[in-house]
């Protein structure tokens, strides 16, 4: 296990554990941000399990390499389209900087762990 990747997962799965429950349960930020961006309020909610999944799978993957890859993997997906929200509500770049960085950060972390990822859930 590469330490540069457990600090990555370290600090994704906090992030995203804060994340994932502001956005389930409502506070007012995220429910203007999905207004705002004309997206449906349930997918806020989806949003929300979806970053605690792949919190709890970095998480697990400090000790478990497949289960950080997987991770990486959803947590880099669900970045991306972050971006592109930001992108398609053309907000501007320091707008969409932070999801970015977290993709980046996510795919690092995919690429550290990928070799693993045909063991899951090892």
């Amino acid at each position: 296990m590469d330490i540069v990747s457990i600090i990555i997962q370290a600090l994704l799965g906090l992030m995203f554990v804060m994340a994932g429950i502001m956005k389930i349960a409502g506070v007012k930020m995220h429910v203007d941000n999905f207004d705002k961006w004309g997206l449906p309020q349930w997918f806020r909610v989806v949003t929300g399990l979806v970053e605690l999944v792949a919190a709890a799978l970095l998480i697990v993957g400090i000790w478990k390499d497949s289960w950080a890859a997987l991770g990486g993997l959803l947590l880099g997906v669900t970045m991306l389209g972050g971006v592109l929200v930001h992108v398609r509500a053309k907000e501007p770049f320091k707008a969409s900087a932070p999801a970015l960085v977290m993709c980046i950060l996510a795919v690092v972390v995919l690429l550290l762990n990928a070799g693993s990822l045909s063991d899951w859930p090892q």
